[in-house]
């Protein structure tokens, strides 16, 4: 079984107001939580897991900054001045759980939650879990699943 680390360096913050959880080997598609952990760091524990409900319910879009062509332009964007984006539900249901996991940890931590902020939330490729489909003629084409690594770090700043 191999050992997970985290890609965030604790040097310059109170480990004691930090907490941590991640999801190892999600079917989720790094390019997709790519877009939606950067939309989210930065954000209060509570605005960023509305915010993941409202994609989860369509309600609400990702903005797509960097996989972003032949993109559909999203109106509802505006406030992030941009222009597209998707509705990436199955990713943002995974990463609410993580987030929830975090928000977890920092209670059991004795952390205060309302003053938490996400400070880091990193996705990284996992393995490709290869498949293949087969087709006429003695054929057959791939069919790749592709895996993701998902942290998420909270932090609690002074009021």
């Amino acid at each position: 079984m191999p050992h997970w680390g985290y890609s965030f360096a604790e040097q310059k913050y109170d480990s004691e107001r930090i907490a941590k959880a991640s999801g190892r080997d999600l079917r989720i598609k790094p390019k997709n939580a790519r877009e939606v952990c950067a939309v989210i760091k930065g954000m209060k524990v509570e605005k960023a897991k509305r915010f993941l409900e409202k994609v989860i319910q369509l309600k609400q879009s990702v903005p797509y900054r960097r996989h972003k062509k032949k993109q559909a332009h999203r109106h509802d964007l505006k406030q992030y001045k941009w222009y597209a984006g998707r509705y990436p539900q199955k990713t943002a249901a995974r990463i609410y759980d993580i987030l929830t996991a975090a928000e977890s940890n920092a209670e059991y931590k004795g952390l205060d939650v309302d003053l938490c902020r996400i400070i880091h939330a990193a996705t990284h490729h996992a393995r490709i879990i290869k498949r293949f489909i087969p087709r006429a003629h003695g054929r057959s084409s791939p069919r790749d699943k592709h895996l993701s690594h998902v942290e998420i770090v909270i932090y609690e700043f002074p009021s």
